[in-house]
């Protein structure tokens, strides 16, 4: 077979191969992050062309065969896309030999590679969910350990009220809490069946759309075909932007991590495992692996920036730019997991310094608690505030001896069952196990 006829859209004619491999890129590589999707996107769609009586009985059964034996070979890592094969679409077609020809009534490579995407990015959505819950119950541990060991609180970088690492690490977990709700709201968006929109303008073949979005999970139908095909960029957008949020919230704690592990405030300390040295300094322990978390989450951050601007200024219909999403986007979530993956290894190994109040820097720590006492008797707020201020001067000011937090969320009362609880009702509801389970039933069938 001449390499131009393993192109689904060969008529026979010959490539150019300069303009081929540019054409191309890297989605012979990429393409194996999809190619499960792609077997079963098809499983499901020969199903359905089935029961509309556009295949015969007897011949899904032989595709389906050789579609779950390719599935088999994708699990098992022997799968690959051949050099002259242009996608993933294409090898699967081709390794079906005479059944592939059957597979692709109905449908085009533009709903193949969107049902491919979209059951891949929910696939994604679904483990950063279980990651995120697992990374924020370690957090929560975490405060609940120290729930009462007390530390300064900043702003502006300096000294300001009295926190503690109950209520640091509980801020941690609650923050990722709502990254995992995040992950939970957009699902439904990008948990929508494109399959059967064809080129964008659906399809003359009396297909059975309701019935592919059944058998592959989806929560509903990308009902006009011209909106399915809007989805390509929009989906993309969406994880970029999940990825940002939960980049925000780890890129704050891996900075914390640096500034409180350094000598000048030994909040915690790092084990030195966990860091490396200096070739000519002797002394230092270098945190490392927060750094280059930090470099990461940077880049995570940026990424909505560059999904918009291929996306943008683009006409309706399919257009090859989409092509370079996958570029941008599968390395990312790959850094993604393994960032997060990182962070729950890191994450035991801290060791808090629980007398950190002991030093006389911090003595001014507790002046808006010394305010909140004499409003408490009856003193005027200003004017608390101003002889709290005029012992400072003076050098007279001496500190509560008790401290009295006692509303929710406090350092006295931080409530952190009502975040745990929230955690685990986000991990148990995770939507992809229930789309999990469909997929089983489909290769099962």
């Amino acid at each position: 077979m001449k390499e131009s006829e393993n192109k689904l859209w060969s008529k026979g004619l010959p490539v150019d191969k300069m303009i081929e491999q540019f054409t191309i890129g890297n989605d012979r590589t990429l393409d194996l992050e999809l190619a499960s999707y792609d077997v079963l996107g098809s499983l499901a769609h020969v199903s359905m062309l089935q029961e509309q009586g556009l295949i015969e009985q007897g011949e899904l059964s032989k595709i389906k065969e050789g579609l779950k034996n390719i599935y088999q070979r994708i699990n098992d890592g022997e799968f690959v896309i051949e050099e002259g094969v242009e996608d993933v679409h294409s090898q699967v077609e081709l390794l079906l030999g005479e059944w592939g020809q059957r597979i692709h009534s109905g449908r085009s490579r533009n709903d193949q590679v969107l049902v491919d995407l979209k059951m891949y990015y929910r696939s994604k959505l679904g483990a950063f969910i279980d990651s995120i819950t697992a990374l924020a119950t370690k957090f929560i541990d975490i405060a609940d350990k120290y729930s009462n060991v007390l530390m300064p609180g900043y702003t502006h970088t300096q000294v300001a009220m009295t926190s503690s690492f109950g209520m640091y690490f509980g801020a941690q977990a609650e923050s990722l809490k709502e990254d995992a709700e995040y992950c939970t709201a957009i699902f439904p968006l990008i948990n929508k069946n494109p399959l059967g929109s064809a080129a964008g303008y659906g399809s003359s073949f009396p297909l059975n759309r309701t019935r592919t979005t059944q058998l592959l999970g989806f929560e509903e139908l990308h009902v006009n075909p011209i909106n399915a095909q809007y989805g390509r960029g929009k989906a993309e957008l969406l994880v970029a932007q999940v990825m940002a949020t939960i980049s925000l919230s780890i890129n704050k704690f891996a900075n914390d991590m640096i500034l409180y592990s350094n000598e000048n405030y030994r909040f915690l300390s790092l084990p030195s495992t966990m860091t490396t040295g200096s070739s000519i300094m002797p002394h230092k322990k270098n945190p490392d692996v927060y750094e280059l978390i930090r470099a990461y989450t940077n880049s995570l951050m940026n990424l909505p920036s560059q999904i918009m601007s291929i996306i943008s200024n683009l006409t309706t219909g399919y257009h090859r730019d989409f092509q370079l999403l996958k570029e941008y986007l599968f390395p990312a979530i790959n850094k993604m997991e393994e960032v997060l993956s990182i962070m729950d290894y890191a994450l035991p190994k801290l060791k808090v310094n629980e007398d950190i109040l002991n030093d006389e820097k911090y003595d001014y720590l507790l002046t808006v608690d010394a305010v909140n006492e004499m409003v408490k008797q009856g003193v005027p707020f200003r004017e608390a505030y101003r002889k709290i201020g005029e012992q400072i001067e003076k050098g007279a000011f001496v500190k509560p001896e008790q401290l009295k937090h006692s509303h929710e969320g406090s350092i006295g009362n931080l409530q952190l069952d009502l975040i745990r609880s929230g955690i685990k009702k986000l991990e148990e509801n995770n939507p992809n196990r229930k789309i999990e389970d469909i997929l089983s039933r489909l290769l099962a069938d």
